[in-house]
């Protein structure tokens, strides 16, 4: 028969497991001195007999050491006391460079802690977290875009997460109402916000120049935009080919419905309960995104979803312009583009899109006190600026991304605080009123009115019966 706990029992074992935690997961620093015996036999109600047992129990482990006349000191450890965070990352991203320096600086802060980096591939990230967590090989603290965390709660697996939001962060004070917003569920946030960028439009200075075009150029509206591609598309040569295109589409789900968003049009009514796509606004807005392409030929033909060829395009001078994210940004810094960043233009209405990045822990990490101790770091000042000073990345921190003195030429654009005024309009993808599995429904039969295949009017009143559709199967 098991042993019954005792009310000593659970109170002796609070007072090991809280003192070895503070001590682990840095709260406690080398050099610092604990409470005094007197003091932990009354917040612990043990005796002091029992408090200094544990006391010997962690100088014998080395965490702690006895100065006669002083009390106990926090000790410098060694390589075996150290406890190990495994940190999931993605494997190719723009802001693994400052990761590092972040990791090196917190091991330097906390030294009973090491930062293990375990990189999961891209490509079926969601999938690749899911099986590693499964088999216990899983990272204690992970990273999350916007769109994972809606394919977690669109699968009903928002378990896998210890829910934990650092007590010192105010979401309406220190950031941004749809940062948080992104990272919602059931009106709680199980995640730490970490990064976010609008998508904005990057122009080329150089070709802006040679067109003519003034650096206090407006493009407040789809006649600016397509005014200012047309003077930055060069005409076809002899053969047919076009030098250099004004602007550059693309077809991504996180990039076109920006023009929804700016004509008032939606994909969903508010409530899900039916889809709206088959409206005078949506095909308005895909009509102006043809256009550009087919009738004004001021953008190449991309029948596809990919961001990066539209933006590789940018990159060789071959497009004065792209809607793209701050954390493409970062692709710039070594090389010989003059480019800038504005936000997007309006229609009936402002509006753009805004993703964001945030860190989960492990339900299943055995060292959640040390994982949490990491993401509060990870969304520090300290942290926060180290990211900003070494990217274009948008820290969630408010002041920090507001900082004009983190600033640095090389780095940063000029116009980089332009995202300030996109957050007065931006929307997050949940705004669309869509599930991962209804994105992806679009985003396949898009291809064919991308492909100019189809009319605009067709493809949305598809696309609605289809939503509808999948609807009414949900609904039974």
């Amino acid at each position: 028969m098991l042993k019954r706990k005792s009310a000593f029992e659970d109170r002796y074992n609070k007072f090991i497991h809280e003192l070895k935690n503070e001590i682990i997961s840095g709260k406690l620093k080398p050099g610092e001195f604990i409470l005094p015996e007197n003091t932990l036999s009354k917040v612990y109600d043990l005796s002091r007999v029992s408090i200094r047992k544990v006391l010997a129990e962690l100088v014998e482990e080395g965490l702690i050491e006895k100065i006669p006349g002083k009390g106990n000191r926090v000790t410098v450890p060694n390589d075996t006391q150290k406890q190990t965070i495994t940190l999931g990352w993605f494997s190719h991203s723009y802001e693994l460079e400052v990761v590092h320096k972040i990791i090196e600086r917190f091991e330097m802060l906390n030294p009973f802690t090491k930062v293990k980096l375990q990189l999961l591939p891209n490509s079926q990230y969601v999938y690749n977290l899911k099986q590693s967590l499964k088999h216990e090989s899983g990272p204690d603290v992970f990273i999350l875009s916007d769109y994972h965390f809606r394919e977690l709660m669109d699968s009903n697996s928002l378990d896998i997460i210890d829910p934990y939001l650092p007590y010192f962060i105010d979401p309406e004070k220190d950031s941004y109402k749809q940062v948080f917003e992104m990272f919602t569920y059931d009106k709680k946030i199980p995640v730490t916000p970490f990064v976010f960028s609008p998508v904005m439009i990057c122009y080329n200075r150089r070709m802006f120049e040679e067109a003519g075009i003034a650096k206090d150029f407006k493009m407040e509206n789809w006649d600016d935009l397509l005014e200012l591609a047309t003077r930055t598309t060069k005409e076809m040569d002899r053969e047919g080919m076009v030098n250099e295109y004004g602007f550059c589409f693309s077809s991504s789900t996180n990039r076109w419905p920006v023009f929804l968003l700016q004509n008032k049009g939606s994909f969903m009514a508010t409530d899900r309960s039916k889809s709206v796509m088959n409206s005078k606004e949506n095909i308005e807005a895909l009509n102006y995104c043809a256009d550009l392409m087919y009738k004004h030929q001021v953008s190449p033909i991309f029948s596809h979803g990919s961001n990066e060829l539209a933006e590789n395009l940018f990159m060789r001078e071959g497009a004065a312009m792209i809607l793209t994210t701050y954390y493409f940004m970062n692709e710039f810094r070594d090389h010989k583009i003059e480019w800038d960043v504005v936000p997007p233009p309006q229609n009936d209405t402002q509006g753009t899109l805004i993703i964001g990045g945030a860190l989960g822990i492990s339900a299943n990490s055995k060292i959640k006190e040390s994982a949490q101790a990491f993401v509060q770091y990870m969304v520090s000042t300290e942290a926060q600026t180290l990211l900003k000073q070494n990217g274009c990345t948008i820290p969630m921190l408010r002041k920090v991304a507001e900082d004009n003195h983190l600033l640095q030429s090389g780095i940063h654009p000029e116009k980089y605080n332009a995202f300030k005024e996109a957050m007065g309009f931006s929307k997050t993808m949940k705004d669309l009123h869509l599930t991962i599995e209804e994105t992806e429904l679009v985003e396949r039969e898009m291809q064919f009115f991308w492909a100019n295949m189809e009319k605009a009017e067709d493809t949305c009143k598809r696309i609605e019966e289809l939503l509808n559709s999948k609807q009414a199967v949900n609904n039974v």
